[in-house]
């Protein structure tokens, strides 16, 4: 198949999954449907399977930048995995530096575009995030992700986790 004929397919089935009511939703919060996407497409990457609307929470957190202390940077490393040629098991500094519209590390806001196809899981948590006072999160040694108000929180609990060590 053409290059052509699968992008259509692709667009074909978004029209069938993301419905009207989905899209007047979008409208109705005042956001597009680029900026839920690339929001799904973030939880999607970053999600243990269980968080998703909490996760949501934090980037919208981060995003409206409600004293949180992120000024509006997400610094998700989903985002620096999309902009590097391969996947990288840890980041490194010099990754997270890399001057890329991907890079939320770099730049403020949410990055150029969608960094996955979301699943419906992640565009309802991106369209209906829950309400937290969250700004952070760590994956912990459970394989579940602990969500935190500071980011002294998050070091500490970081620093009591075996796979940082």
């Amino acid at each position: 198949h053409s290059a052509l004929y699968v992008i259509n397919k692709m667009l074909v089935r978004f029209d069938q999954v993301f419905t009207d009511d989905m899209r007047a939703q979008v409208e109705k919060n005042g956001k597009t449907i680029h900026e839920v996407l690339t929001v799904a497409s973030l939880i999607e990457r970053e999600t243990d399977g269980q968080d998703q609307t909490t996760i949501a929470s934090v980037i919208y957190n981060r995003l409206n930048n409600n004293d949180g202390g992120t000024y509006g940077y997400l610094q998700i490393d989903a985002t620096i995995q999309y902009a590097l040629p391969e996947h990288k098991e840890t980041l490194t500094d010099a990754d997270k530096a890399i001057d890329s519209p991907y890079n939320t590390y770099l730049y403020p806001g949410l990055p150029a575009g969608p960094i996955c196809n979301p699943g419906m899981a992640s565009l309802y948590a991106a369209m209906n995030p829950e309400s937290t006072s969250y700004y952070y999160y760590a994956l912990g040694d459970d394989g579940v992700h602990h969500f935190f108000r500071t980011y002294s929180e998050q070091q500490n609990f970081i620093a009591s986790q075996e796979r940082y060590q």
